[in-house]
Order: structure tokens, then C-alpha cells, then sequence
């Protein structure tokens, strides 16, 4: 039998092996990106004289790697940008690609931010030097972070440096707003809304709720209808020639057109009839998907959910200046966790608010201090501010679905003090908990400045800064 130190070796030498792995792909990835930009170089000398072919020769190239690579055209159309962009204007952050220290998700999401930079000096709002400033701090984030952080913090980046024209893009985006259907098989559809962010965020955290009051509460419902009910209206379930006073009646149940009847019962506990329908055992995903359907197509939410729950609204934050807010200037408000946020619309949202929490923050961004007063209250406005998602390293679970946690417990004397709270989700608040066998267990804890340094159970340290919630010029 292995002892404990062969078992904590093997696991150690298995997430060494993986990581090393998936380095090895990052770097494939970044000669399959070398590649295609220098399968551009070829389009561009074939079309150089025969300009009228442009579109058909591009189409035909996009088609044959579509083909080759068994990978839809649209994947194959944002490689061939990614990869052209990526080797014209960011050499440091392809020389980091193939060393495998991003992935090919980073490369993305810095490129396809970095046009918000582009623009801007492309119309003489900023200087060509800018670029340079953008992938350098890029790749800080890109070195730290999840591509999906990522994605999130280098459009507040590309903002900053490109100052309003984030508010420009957001007001053309919106003619963009559309509703497309497609098939994906087996008779299911992918139906896609695109509007504006805060109301896609808000939209998807009312399905939540909703879905989880659903999922909380229908073993509440009695899962069989009462029979006088389907007895009721101009079309009553009810066999021909019988009377309703009559007890019998709910024994017995007609065949055909005939007034012949049968002493069986009607209830067959096996056969899934209206009567009896079958226990709800639908995820959450599943519940949602249901509920956006009957929501759209005209149902009450009450019907919907089978008990009253009116009082569910979608809840979005944003943060933006008092000048903002005001009508004094038009800088780019945040939509926390997301990205930048039109200053129209996070005006909107606050004239139809009550809550309210005044953030004063330092030189360098960062959240210091709340107005409110109530010690525990203050505690956890402060949090949720400084806090817009969970402080696990990459996890983007917005705060209203987290939890206020000891990160030293306070059972083992940690204090309810600022510096020792922070958000967790509920996934990974329990990684720590003392209940799990220390094998297993990661600790947490908060550094100056609001860091959070988490240790697995292998000893191997993970840190998550805390998010700079003002990032605008």
C-alpha cells in the first residue's frame, strides 16, 4: 500500500505532467497561429494584382482550412485575424505564446480588445506609443489571469487608454442588436439575443432566480391535480351520461364513442397521465432554458413558477463617477465583472435604484472606504464593492451569489475584520473547510492590499489581486 508521501508525490508529479502539457499544446497552438498568418502572406500576394477576386479567393482559403481541420468557419475566420494582428502589432505577446505562457483564448481576447486602442489612433485621439502600453499591461493580466478575467480587464485597459471612444462604440453597437435561431440537432435550436450587456446580465440572474425559487419550492406542490377541475368550462373532461354527484364516476373511464364504461380505475400510478405527471427533476440550466421559454411566449411568472414570485428582478451593479452621474461628463461607466458600460445607460439604471454605496478610492484605484455606517452593514457593503465576483484565482461568480467568509476561521480566533473577509462562492468556499480531510483541503489568506493567497493541498501557491475599480482616464 502506498503511504501518504508516495500518494502526495504522484499528485504533485501528475499536475507538473499536465501543466507541462498544456504548455506544449499552447506552443503548438502558436505555430498553427504562425501558420495561418503566413498563409495570409500568401492570399495577400495572390490578390495584390487581382483585386475584383479578393472575397472569392478569401472565402475559398477559409472554406479549404475549414475543411482540412474539420472546424467550423467561423473559428477559422477568428484564427486568420487573431493570427495576422497578433504578428503585426503584439511581438511580445507572440514571443510569450510560443513559449506556451498564454493560450490561444488570451491571444483572443487582448486582440479583439485592442481594437478599441487601434481605432483610437487610427482617428488621432491617441498616439502610436499607446499600442505599446496596451500589450504590456495586457500581458500582465494575460500572465495572472483566466482568459475569461482577461477578457474583462484588458476592455477596461483598451478604455482607459482610448478614453471616450468606449462610450462611441457602445452607443454604434447598439444598431448590432438582433435575434437569430439555428438548429444544433436531435431538435433543438440555439436561440441568441444580442443586446446590451447589463440587460443580458441582469436578464440571465432574474432566469437564475427564478430557476432556483422553481427548484426550491415544487416539492411544496402537490403533484396531482384535482379532477373536478378538469370539469370546468365550455369543454368539460368528463365521460358522456355521467353525473357528476354520482361517486362513481371517478372509477370509471369511457372507451371510444361508445357510453360503455369500465371498472378500472382511472388513476394508473405507472402511466405518466396528466393526472400524475412526473416528478420535476430538471438542472438548473434545464429550468432556466423552460422558463425563458414560457416567459417570452406570454406566461405569467406565477404560472410559470407555481408559487408567487412577482417580487424577482434582475439584479445588475455598476459603478461610475458622481461627475457621471451627474450629467457633467460622459466617461464610461463599469459594469462589474463585465467590462465598460455607456454612461446613458448606467444613468438609466440609476434613476430606477434605491441602493446606493458611495466607493471612495485611492490614487491607484483602488476601493478604501464606504459611506455607510452600521458596522456589519459597512463590513459587507464594503466587500461587495471591492469584491464584484469570488476571490478564487479565475472564478467569475458575481458577488450577490457568494458568500462573506473568515478567510482565517473564526473558530480558530480569526477576527471579523476587513482585512481577514472576503467573497467566496459556495463551490469554493468549502475547499476550506475544516470538515475536509486535510489531503484535500486548501487554505486562504488575505495579504496587504486586499490579495488573497490560496494554498493547495499540494503547498503550491495561487494569489488573486483584488480588481482596481477605476480604471478610466
Amino acid at each position: 500500500m502506498a503511504s501518504l508521501d508516495d500518494e502526495f508525490a504522484q499528485r504533485q508529479a501528475l499536475l507538473d505532467d499536465w501543466v507541462e502539457v498544456r504548455r506544449e499544446i499552447a506552443a503548438l497552438e502558436a505555430r498553427a497561429s504562425g501558420l495561418l498568418a503566413a498563409r495570409l502572406r500568401v492570399y495577400d500576394a495572390e490578390v495584390r494584382h487581382d483585386g475584383f477576386q479578393r472575397d472569392a479567393v478569401h472565402r475559398s482559403m477559409i472554406a479549404e482550412y475549414s475543411a482540412a481541420g474539420r472546424i467550423a468557419q467561423g473559428t477559422v475566420e477568428r484564427g486568420f485575424v487573431d493570427a495576422f494582428f497578433l504578428e503585426r502589432d503584439y511581438p511580445e505577446l507572440a514571443s510569450l505564446f510560443v513559449a506556451g505562457k498564454v493560450t490561444p483564448a488570451h491571444v483572443h481576447e487582448i486582440v479583439s480588445a485592442g481594437f478599441t486602442v487601434q481605432n483610437a489612433i487610427d482617428d488621432g485621439r491617441a498616439d502610436a506609443g499607446v499600442q505599446q502600453v496596451y500589450e504590456a499591461a495586457a500581458i500582465v493580466v494575460a500572465e495572472a489571469q483566466t482568459a475569461a478575467r482577461t477578457r474583462v480587464q484588458v476592455r477596461q485597459i483598451a478604455a482607459a487608454l482610448a478614453g471616450v471612444s468606449v462610450t462611441e462604440r457602445h452607443q454604434l453597437a447598439r444598431s448590432e442588436r438582433t435575434v437569430t435561431m439555428r438548429s444544433v440537432g436531435d431538435g433543438l435550436a440555439l436561440l441568441q439575443l444580442v443586446l446590451p450587456e447589463y440587460l443580458a446580465v441582469a436578464i440571465l440572474d432574474r432566469l437564475t432566480q427564478f430557476a432556483q425559487h422553481v427548484i426550491s419550492t415544487r416539492d411544496d406542490a402537490d403533484p396531482v391535480l384535482d379532477l373536478d377541475v378538469l370539469d370546468i368550462g365550455e369543454d368539460p373532461v368528463l365521460p358522456k351520461n355521467l353525473d357528476p354527484a354520482d361517486p362513481g364516476w371517478r372509477d370509471s373511464v369511457i372507451f371510444g364513442e361508445s357510453d360503455t364504461f369500465t371498472t378500472d380505475p382511472l388513476i394508473d400510478d405507472a402511466s405518466p397521465d396528466m393526472e400524475h405527471p412526473a416528478a420535476d427533476g430538471r438542472g438548473i440550466d434545464e429550468v432556466r432554458a423552460d422558463l425563458a421559454a414560457d416567459l417570452l411566449l406570454g406566461a405569467d411568472p406565477t404560472t410559470v413558477t407555481g408559487t408567487v414570485a412577482e417580487s424577482i428582478r434582475g439584479r445588475v451593479q455598476v459603478t461610475l463617477r458622481a461627475t457621471t452621474l451627474a450629467g457633467d461628463d460622459d466617461l464610461p461607466a463599469e459594469l462589474d465583472g463585465h467590462g465598460p458600460l455607456h454612461p446613458d445607460a448606467a444613468r438609466d439604471l440609476a434613476a430606477h435604484t434605491d441602493l446606493w454605496s458611495r466607493l471612495f478610492v485611492d490614487s491607484t484605484g483602488m476601493l478604501v472606504e464606504t459611506d455607510a455606517y452600521a458596522p456589519t452593514a459597512a463590513m459587507r457593503r464594503f466587500l461587495r464593492a471591492r469584491d464584484p465576483h469570488c476571490r478564487f484565482p479565475g472564478c467569475r461568480m458575481p458577488v450577490h451569489r457568494c458568500q462573506i467568509d473568515h478567510n482565517h476561521d473564526h473558530a480558530l480566533g480569526g477576527r471579523t475584520r476587513i482585512d481577514n473577509l472576503c467573497a467566496f462562492c459556495v463551490g469554493h468556499h468549502v475547499l476550506k473547510h475544516p470538515d475536509l480531510d486535510e489531503r484535500h483541503r486548501w487554505t486562504a489568506r488575505q495579504l496587504p492590499g486586499g490579495e488573497v493567497q490560496w494554498t493547495s493541498p499540494l503547498g503550491r501557491v495561487y494569489d488573486d489581486p483584488p480588481p482596481r475599480r477605476v480604471m478610466f482616464v
